[in-house]
């Protein structure tokens, strides 16, 4: 396949008409593969990309796009938004001519898809210039998906940043779809299906009168079930698109609501019994703080005082020990001066005298304080406590009172502006009673949209059911006529094709697995993991193996790497096919650093296809790559430019360096 032209008309950023010429051009007995195209962010290079695949595919061009309108609102805002909004042009479309090899004989095909504002796409179809005018629109889309895959085309016309999610896709599901289309894998189901049809048919012409008649009732009513839950789902469709728009109601009026101050009047009621609530627990704390002053709580509030007391108390002890110590002392002496029975009266005067002595120069040591207290030792013992321990506890629990205190009034003056805030619910009577409908409405909604839902699903079973039936009733009666020998061979072919499916597999898995490591081993840097694949061929898994065989996650991988490892894949299966078809990349190099970059631009681009599209900025694409690297095998290139006061874009001869323009052409 070579696409030869793209004709753009008022699409996206290109406004009229813009034929670009994409065949690669001979020069010698050489023929050039890379057109290349050079436009910085936003000037539209995306835009050729989106008009290829939108001129193949349609509404598959798109992702989540699941009803008409959806693809109408998507188609038109692909036409031109020019500067002036009253001159805007109506319509828009894309224009598709490519070559391609069909049942081994080349022909010309132009395909041009066409589209006016809130309107369905129109679609012509000409083979060798010659219009398919018995094809409608879909006999049209069904004849390109035919020729060109949406599956396959996804692997060859791709966003560069994009095509990382190759190697983080973990089900299988991508490069099974592409290793069955691209290496011919389908066309075994196929033939399984045909082969099955067949033998369904022959069954049939020789079933019993009542079973043919069975048979009839049976597809009859298969054919009715079907409609029905066709039926059901479009209904339910309808009502899941009344349920938004009541839904859209209901914000709007939830809004009104909260314009209105309804946040605060829904919770007024919690507010006003959150206020009794504060009002009762301030009560208890401002009890509990008057409790405190009534105790201990006062001595913490003097400590320097107190302190001074606690020393008084402590020096009037002293003294009163020194002097209880001192009386008792002379009435020991008077009695030892009395005491006839203790030695002579000289010894007992001398005795006496020297204690006395000693008894003055003790007390002289000690305080002689005045008695301004002359408190107990028992009431100095509780002054001590009180002051010492008690207090400081008392303190404690006022301090935590006083903040909790100020906390509550903080939430009682909130409390207060909230319910001051708050309308008088007779204003907002007439919205909430709204809201009320509409959300009695939106529950109909989701109990009808439920119940088609079921009746849907029923319709289904139902339809498999007689399908069940059917088949039943195809292998009873093809056990009755496999005598013949047609209907032998089919069944012996159909045993057959499970075997050779699963020998093909496993062999075109092993030559894939082949030129994968061949790819990767030559775009990949040195320093990169030297990974090689193993892929699974039932469920087409792929393990990644590094230089040990040991198995890598994928999501360990650089972003680079991820991407080396997604071309990798890409070129492994285009080789493994033999097909050829075109490589369209956009933003080519965006998530690689410079040795991928260099790796990619030196064993890739120049030998990715017979013919390679790149949409590339400056920065990827640069000086040094253009000149020193891709020249050689550049056939044509096309500057991008985006000019702001016109809001649009046009295309012109050469790269980013005019001067060299000359020389591609």
């Amino acid at each position: 396949m070579i696409i030869k032209k793209l004709v753009l008309h008022n699409f996206r950023v290109f406004h009229g008409t813009h034929e670009i010429e994409l065949e690669p051009r001979t020069t010698g007995h050489a023929t050039k593969p890379i057109v290349l195209f050079g436009g910085l962010n936003g000037a539209g290079k995306t835009s050729i990309l989106t008009a290829i695949r939108l001129a193949l595919y349609g509404r598959s061009a798109f992702e989540e796009l699941y009803q008409n309108q959806d693809y109408i609102e998507k188609l038109t805002s692909l036409i031109h938004n020019g500067v002036n909004v009253t001159q805007q042009p109506n319509k828009a479309s894309v224009s598709l001519t490519f070559t391609y090899n069909k049942d081994g004989e080349e022909s010309e095909f132009m395909v041009i898809r066409s589209w006016e504002r809130g309107n369905k796409d129109r679609l012509k179809l000409a083979q060798n210039g010659n219009p398919l005018t018995e094809l409608n629109y879909d006999q049209c889309q069904g004849f390109l998906n035919e020729l060109i895959p949406h599956g396959i085309a996804d692997l060859f016309f791709f966003d560069g940043e994009k095509i990382a999610s190759l190697a983080e896709d973990e089900s299988g599901k991508v490069l099974q779809t592409a290793v069955r289309r691209l290496l011919g894998l389908d066309v075994i189901a196929k033939l399984r299906n045909d082969l099955m049809i067949y033998l369904k048919r022959q069954g049939a012409n020789a079933f019993k009168e009542e079973n043919q008649l069975q048979i009839k009732a049976l597809e009859e009513k298969k054919i009715q079930l079907g409609h029905s839950a066709e039926n059901f789902r479009y209904a339910a469709d309808a009502s899941k698109n009344l349920i938004d728009l009541i839904n859209l109601d209901i914000r709007k009026q939830e809004g009104l609501l909260a314009a209105q101050g309804g946040a605060f009047a829904l919770t007024k009621a919690q507010e006003q019994q959150r206020v009794d609530e504060l009002l009762k627990e301030k009560a208890q704390i401002e009890k509990s703080i008057r409790h405190e002053f009534e105790g201990t709580l006062p001595y913490a509030l003097a400590p320097k005082a107190l302190s001074r007391l606690l020393a008084q108390l402590e020096t009037e002890s002293v003294v009163k020990q020194s002097q209880n110590f001192s009386k008792e002392l002379k009435h020991f002496l008077s009695d030892l001066r009395k005491n006839t029975s203790f030695s002579s009266p000289e010894i007992r005067q001398a005795a006496a005298e020297a204690i006395e002595a000693q008894l003055n120069t003790y007390l002289a040591q000690k305080p002689k304080e005045e008695l301004l207290l002359d408190i107990s030792e028992r009431e100095s013992g509780m002054l001590q406590q009180a002051i010492n321990s008690d207090s400081r506890a008392s303190w404690q629990r006022f301090e935590k009172a006083r903040v909790r205190l100020a906390e509550v009034e903080n939430l009682l003056e909130q409390a207060a502006a909230n319910i001051e805030r708050a309308p008088d619910e007779e204003q907002l009577l007439d919205i909430v009673q709204a809201i009320r409908y509409l959300d009695a409405k939106r529950q109909t909604a989701l109990t009808e949209y439920t119940s088609l839902l079921e009746k849907a699903r029923q319709a289904l079973q139902g339809q498999l059911d007689c399908a069940r039936q059917l088949q039943k009733l195809y292998d009873k009666e093809r056990t009755q006529h496999s005598s013949t020998t047609s209907v032998m061979h089919a069944q012996s072919i159909l045993a057959m094709l499970d075997d050779y499916a699963e020998a093909l597999t496993s062999a075109r898995v092993k030559k894939l697995e082949s030129e994968f490591a061949q790819a990767y081993h030559r775009l990949a840097r040195k320093d990169d993991l030297q990974i090689t694949a193993r892929i699974n061929p039932t469920t087409f898994d792929v393990e990644l193996l590094d230089e040990q065989s040991i198995a890598i996650n994928r999501k360990s991988l650089s972003a680079g790497e991820k991407q080396i490892y997604a071309i990798a894949i890409l070129e492994a299966l285009a080789k493994s096919s033999g097909r050829q078809l075109p490589v369209i990349i956009d933003t080519p190099l965006g998530r690689l650093d410079s040795h991928h970059r260099d790796k990619l631009i030196k064993h890739y681009f120049p030998f990715a296809s017979h013919q390679v599209v790149l949409l590339s900025t400056d920065t990827e694409v640069n000086e040094h790559y253009f000149f020193d690297k891709l020249k050689p095998y550049i056939s044509h290139a096309y500057q991008i430019r985006f000019d702001g006061s016109s809001k649009s874009t046009s295309l012109q001869p050469g790269y980013f360096w005019h001067e060299y323009a000359v020389e591609i052409y």
